[in-house]
């Protein structure tokens, strides 16, 4: 490994778990870093496809006075800074690995050998695209302390991620900065290769959401008159899924379109994302405890407070790590801070686990503990939560499992040569949380009988559906007609209750 790789990759590890906020890349009054024998600044780095092209404007370097009155007036090239594009593949082709070197500059040994010139970054061209690495030359002329650009665009010509440094090897330039700026364009639009995907996937996911919806509208409609609350918790979920999904769809395509992302438009994506996981969680939550199911609260202010306390810890959580991916610069922000950030939503997530499972067993042993004979009713609450309980550790082991593989893939592609892959790992995740609601809905379903998933008192509990479907019709009827139907719900009653004595 060269100096300059293994100084710069802490850098670009840090990149990886930051997210670049624009294709077009601000640069104001920015330093270089001293790495090695070299100063260098970090451009950008974007996945590009074969045709794109990264445009050069306004990029002016200012060097120190101190620097700058040491030379003569009339004395040309006294100063070079150069800008070099590599893809991420021909990294160790800059600086001197090749000839077995730790240097990145060339100096008078090698210079006097005639494989680089004097004061210039070593840089070997790739056989295969003679291209690569691009190098273009900026100098200072005379005592000026600034100097521009020329404003240059560079065609790219192959799929790769492509990664912009800015370096100067003179030492008597130490403490020059940059400001400017520099356009990173794919064919399609300013949205880099590696994000690209994501936006086909949330515009798939906003149908998928808008489908689900609108047969559970549909379902919620025609049977209107036997909704209980847990159906309204529900619909709110699949609305907040929906409008997360959509917002984000044109929250990228409207960066894939100016190349820059509003703070406001990301805001409210952010905060839809946050919202509706919290709502997720809370949902799972409260179902595991048989909320309108086997109980008909959440058992008392004290429950329902933590709940509460829960999901507002949650929501704070995961907004606050939202808002850095998605807001914070690139350099705004170290590792450690990302972690900070990342270990409450982990231990948060761990408690609903926790919680879920705990209140789930705790269902099934107050289902299973009815004395028998088990009505139809019980029977049905009791294959809900054993359909829904083998529905979450499945869900819980295939989350385990991908954050493995996530790891795993993390860990062996620091410099994002696999980016045209990465877009799988959130797209699980939202897969993954529109599958359990998805369930969610089957299992809970409005139907023409929602009380033999509903909660009753234990006086009327041991009665069958169809009799309690009857009892509720007859409060509606009035005079003659409601007296024969009271007589057929007894009818009915009578013969539930035979039929429980004969089991």
């Amino acid at each position: 490994m060269t100096a300059f790789e293994s100084h710069a990759l802490p850098l670009l590890l840090l990149l990886l778990l930051t997210p670049i906020n624009a294709s077009i890349h601000d640069y104001s009054n920015e330093p270089f870093t001293h790495r090695s024998d070299a100063f260098f600044f970090h451009g950008g780095s974007e996945a590009l496809l074969a045709k794109s092209f990264i445009r050069f404007e306004t990029v002016t370097f200012t060097r120190p006075r101190e620097s700058a009155i040491v030379q003569g007036r009339m004395q040309q090239n006294t100063g070079l800074v150069e800008a070099i594009l590599l893809e991420v593949r021909d990294r160790n082709r800059i600086g001197g690995s090749y000839l077995k070197s730790d240097l990145i500059c060339c100096d008078p040994k090698l210079a006097k050998e005639r494989i680089c010139n004097l004061g210039e970054v070593i840089i070997q061209k790739n056989p295969d695209n003679l291209e690569l690495p691009k190098r273009i030359k900026t100098f200072f002329q005379g005592t000026d302390e600034q100097v521009q650009m020329d404003t240059t665009t560079l065609d790219i010509n192959a799929t790769g991620m492509y990664y912009l440094y800015f370096m100067f090897c003179d030492p008597s330039l130490k403490g020059t900065t940059i400001q400017g700026r520099t356009v990173w364009r794919n064919p399609k639009g300013y949205l880099p290769g590696k994000m690209a995907p994501l936006m086909t996937l949330y515009g798939f996911m906003s149908l998928a959401y808008l489908l689900l919806g609108l047969c559970w509208f549909l379902r919620f409609v025609q049977f209107w008159k036997d909704i209980i609350h847990l159906h309204y918790h529900i619909t709110a979920v699949i609305a907040l899924g929906m409008c997360e999904m959509a917002v984000w769809y044109f929250e990228y395509a409207n960066f894939n379109s100016t190349g820059t992302r509003p703070m406001g438009i990301t805001l409210w994506a952010v905060t839809f994302t946050s919202v509706k996981k919290t709502l997720s969680r809370l949902l799972l939550l409260v179902v595991s405890m048989g909320y309108g199911v086997v109980r008909p609260t959440l058992g008392g202010n004290r429950i329902a407070y933590r709940v509460l306390l829960l999901g507002l810890l949650y929501f704070v959580a995961s907004e606050a790590l939202e808002l850095v991916e998605h807001l914070g610069n690139i350099n705004d922000f170290s590792g450690k801070t990302k972690l900070l950030l990342v270990l409450p939503v982990v231990c948060l997530d761990s408690c609903f686990i926790l919680w879920i499972f705990s209140s789930l067993s705790k269902t099934l042993e107050k289902l299973q503990a009815i004395p028998k004979p088990w009505t139809r009713r019980n029977l049905a609450k009791l294959e809900l939560y054993r359909k829904f309980t083998n529905t979450l550790a499945v869900s819980v082991l295939l989350s385990i499992a991908w954050i493995g593989f996530e790891l795993y893939f993390n860990a062996t592609d620091p410099l994002n040569e696999l980016w045209q892959i990465a877009w799988i790992i959130p797209a699980f995740w939202c897969l993954l949380s529109y599958a359990l609601l998805l369930v969610i809905c089957v299992l809970w379903a409005p139907s023409r009988n929602p009380t033999r998933y509903a909660y009753l008192e234990e006086t009327g509990d041991d009665f069958d559906e169809e009799g309690i479907s009857l009892t509720s019709s007859v409060a509606k009827i009035t005079g003659d007609v409601a007296a024969k139907l009271d007589r057929k719900t007894d009818l009915a009653f009578g013969e539930d209750l035979e039929e429980d004595k004969r089991e």
